[in-house]
């Protein structure tokens, strides 16, 4: 599911989950533990988070039929910790990470790519965030350091998606390339990182997570409580199941929260 390598002083740690590398709840950990584990290893300079590129995608977000069979919720509760673990270990890695994208980044693919210090992705690599049409809240944070405040809301709301031009043109991509060029790219950015002082470049890494304006583990696990809080009404659970079974939802008409029925 998670493959690792070091070349060069270079860790590529590469998602492949076939068909579409949706991740279960024990695959967000493994990717977190690999990332995590890349960053200590005192020989490792650069990291590049990768998919198997025989795969139509970089990584999809959580695996939905795991969480549509289990209603204990017990899952739901792994796999949202298992994002978070993963998101952070990109976030907090001692050494940059690169996100090197091909196909559908989507959901968890985009709290990758989003805690990335640099992202490459081929000239087929789409973004977008499909969590309201799962019933799921969250990484509306990462979304928010790839495009600009309110092209995230239209986003988050509509389901749109980007192209990795769009993102070159916001600036938050640093190359676009063809699907078979793009590990090399990725390498080539690393390799200049490698020739670097790794002591400088580790305190950089550190200095730069100190100045950022939005803490993003605090405002993703805040996110993740509206997630929890939907799965206790059942528009989320008919989202899920609609979703496995390729049909629409069955949805209330509005919104029957106890606040909203106090109101008058």
């Amino acid at each position: 599911m998670i493959r690792s390598v070091v070349r060069d002083h270079v860790a590529e740690i590469v998602i492949d989950n076939p068909p579409v590398n949706a991740l279960p709840a024990a695959g967000w950990f493994e990717l977190a533990d690999a990332i995590r584990a890349a960053g200590r290893d005192a020989d490792v300079r650069a990291v590049i988070v990768a998919a198997n590129p025989e795969l139509r995608a970089f990584q999809v977000g959580v695996d939905i039929k795991e969480l549509a069979a289990d209603p204990t919720k017990h899952t739901l509760i792994a796999v949202n910790r298992g994002c978070y673990e993963t998101f952070a270990a990109v976030y907090d890695c001692e050494v940059p990470v690169i996100a090197a994208v091909h196909g559908y980044c989507l959901g968890g693919g985009v709290g990758i790519a989003g805690n990335a210090d640099i992202v490459v992705a081929a000239d087929d690599a789409t973004f977008g965030l499909p969590e309201v049409d799962r019933g799921a809240l969250g990484v509306a944070t990462h979304l928010a350091r790839l495009v600009p405040y309110k092209k995230m809301r239209a986003m988050y709301f509509t389901g749109a998606m980007v192209s990795a031009t769009d993102l070159l043109e916001f600036g938050t991509v640093e190359r676009v390339v063809p699907r078979a060029e793009l590990m090399d790219t990725a390498r080539e950015i690393a390799a200049v990182i490698v020739e670097k002082s790794p002591l400088v470049i580790r305190r950089a890494k550190e200095s730069l997570n100190a100045i950022d304006p939005i803490d993003v583990k605090r405002s993703y696990r805040f996110e993740q409580g509206f997630t929890f809080e939907l799965n206790l009404w059942g528009d989320s659970d008919e989202l899920r199941q609609a979703f496995v079974d390729k049909r629409g939802a069955e949805l209330r008409p509005g919104d029957e929260s106890p606040g909203k029925k106090e109101q008058t």
